[in-house]
C-alpha cells in the first residue's frame, strides 16, 4: 500500500471505512496528526492553537512532561488488569478528597457510561423510575440521555423528544423535560409527578450559566420531594474549580459524574456519592433485588489512573486556577472588544474556563434562547478563526493552562480577521 502523504488522502480513506467519514465527534474535514503543548497539527502540517483540547480533557495541554513521566512509569508495569490496582485506588482517594459529594466512587471508561449508571443508581436507591432533565442538557449517548438534547422542533414541556433513531417510545415516557434556569417549571413537575427518582443537570449547561439561586433551588426542591440531585460534572469537574461546580457554586448534589480531566487524557470516568447511596453496588449490603450490576474491561485502568493522579497533582498547585481564569478572561475580552468596535451585537456566554460567543441580542438562559440570530455569521466567524490558526468547536472554547502569551497574540490577530469577515 502506498504511503499516504496528504490530509485529502486520509479524508478519502476515512470515507471508505467510517460512516460519514468520521468518528462522529468533530469535523471530519480535518485529520489531526499530533498535539504538543497548546498546539495541534493536521496531516498537511498546518499548526493551530488548540482550544478544543480533546473536548476538554487536555487542561494541562498535550504531552505535559509530568503526566508523560507518570504514564511511562506505569506502562512497563502493566496496561490493564480487570482487577483492583493501586493507582486506581489512589485516584479514588484523590477524587473523594476533592469532590464534596463523594464518599465512594465507581470507575467506568467514559462519561456517557458514568451518566447512564448515575441514573440507574438513582432509580435503584429511590425505587422510582422517572428522570427529570433539562432541554439541551448533554448526558452522554444512552437512550435516556438522548432525550431533548438538541431537539429541532419545539414541543410543550415536559414532553421528551428523542434525538436519535432506535430509541423505544417507552424511554420517552420515563423522562421529564424542563427548561434550564426555570425553578417554577421544575417545582410544578415535581408536584405533578411523585415517581421522579432524580433531577439530572449540568451545573453549567453546555456554556449556559445557572442563574443565582437556581442550583440551590434544585437542591431544596429535591430535599422536599425525596428526589436525588445528580450533577453531571463530566465537563465541569476539575475545570471550574478543583472541586468542580460543587465548589464553584457552593451546592452539593447527591450523585455526581466525572470524566475528561479526571483521566488526564485517557479513557476514564467515574460516578460518586455517599456511602449510603453507593452501597447499591455491593450485593452483600443490599441483596439481589437492590444490587446494581456494573463492570467494565477498562474500569480503573492503571495507565489512565496514573495520568489522572498526576494531572490532579498539578492542578492542586498554588495559582493554577487563577492562571486559567486569567487566560480565559483575556480570550473573552479580546473577542468582546473587537466585536464591540465593529458594532456587532453579541454575548459572551459561559464561564472564564469554558465559553463562546453568541451572535444574538437575547439573554442566553436556556436551550431556546441560546442561539445565534444568524447561524451563518457564526459559521463564518469560526471558519475564519481556523483559517488563521485557531482550532475550536463551533459552539465552545476551552482555554488550557498550556496557552502562552504568543498564543494569545496570535489568537487576537485571528479574531481581528474573523470580525472583519462578518462585518
Amino acid at each position: 500500500m502506498l504511503k499516504i502523504q496528504t490530509q485529502s488522502e486520509w479524508i478519502a480513506r476515512a470515507k471508505e471505512v467510517l460512516p460519514a467519514g468520521g468518528f462522529g465527534n468533530f469535523d471530519p474535514g480535518i485529520i489531526i496528526a499530533r498535539g504538543e503543548g497548546s498546539h495541534v497539527s493536521d496531516e498537511d502540517g498546518n499548526e493551530y492553537i488548540d482550544y478544543l483540547i480533546g473536548s476538554g480533557p487536555m487542561l494541562l495541554g498535550h504531552g505535559h512532561p509530568e503526566v508523560m513521566e507518570a504514564v511511562l512509569e506505569q506502562l512497563p508495569k502493566g496496561m490493564t488488569f480487570f482487577a483492583n490496582n493501586s493507582k486506581g485506588i489512589e485516584l479514588a482517594e484523590a477524587i473523594i478528597e476533592a469532590v464534596p459529594c463523594c464518599e465512594q466512587v465507581r470507575f467506568v471508561a467514559s462519561g456517557g457510561e458514568a451518566d447512564m449508571y448515575a441514573m440507574r443508581l438513582a432509580r435503584a436507591y429511590t425505587g422510582r423510575d422517572k428522570i427529570l432533565k433539562f432541554e439541551g442538557g448533554y448526558h452522554g449517548m444512552s437512550a435516556e440521555a438522548q432525550m431533548s438534547l438538541a431537539p429541532s422542533r419545539r414541543v410543550n414541556f415536559p414532553q421528551a423528544v428523542p434525538d436519535s433513531a432506535g430509541i423505544p417510545q417507552s424511554v420517552a415516557e420515563q423522562m421529564l423535560i424542563a427548561p434550564f434556569n426555570d425553578l417554577d417549571a421544575v417545582a410544578a413537575l415535581l408536584d405533578e409527578h411523585d415517581d421522579v427518582a432524580a433531577i439530572m443537570v449540568e451545573p453549567l449547561q453546555r456554556i449556559i450559566p445557572p442563574e443565582p439561586g437556581f442550583l440551590q433551588g434544585l437542591r431544596t426542591l429535591c430535599d422536599k420531594s425525596g428526589v436525588l440531585l445528580i450533577f453531571d460534572e463530566i465537563v465541569t469537574g476539575f475545570r471550574l474549580a478543583y472541586g468542580g461546580a460543587q465548589e464553584r457554586y457552593g451546592v452539593t448534589p447527591d450523585i455526581c459524574t466525572l470524566g475528561k480531566i479526571t483521566g488526564g487524557g485517557f479513557p476514564l470516568a467515574a460516578l460518586g456519592a455517599s456511602t449510603e447511596i453507593m452501597k447499591h453496588f455491593d450485593k452483600s449490603k443490599v441483596g439481589e433485588q437492590g444490587w446494581l450490576m456494573q463492570l467494565g474491561t477498562l474500569s480503573g485502568n492503571p495507565v489512565a489512573s496514573a495520568a489522572g493522579l498526576k494531572t490532579m497533582e498539578v492542578l492542586r498547585r498554588d495559582g493554577t486556577y487563577e492562571h486559567l481564569r486569567a487566560i480565559g478572561k483575556q480570550l473573552q475580552q479580546m473577542q468582546s472588544d473587537a466585536l464591540n468596535e465593529a458594532g456587532i451585537v453579541h454575548r459572551i456566554c459561559g464561564d472564564e474556563t469554558l465559553f463562546d460567543v453568541y451572535f444574538t441580542k437575547a439573554e442566553c438562559r436556556d436551550y431556546r434562547s441560546a442561539n445565534h440570530d444568524d447561524p451563518q455569521r457564526n459559521a463564518t466567524y469560526n471558519a475564519t478563526l481556523r483559517a488563521h490558526g485557531v482550532f475550536k468547536a463551533p459552539g465552545k472554547l476551552y482555554p488550557s493552562l498550556a496557552v502562552t502569551e504568543a498564543d494569545l497574540e496570535q489568537t487576537r490577530e485571528a479574531v481581528r480577521h474573523a470580525v472583519e469577515a462578518i462585518s
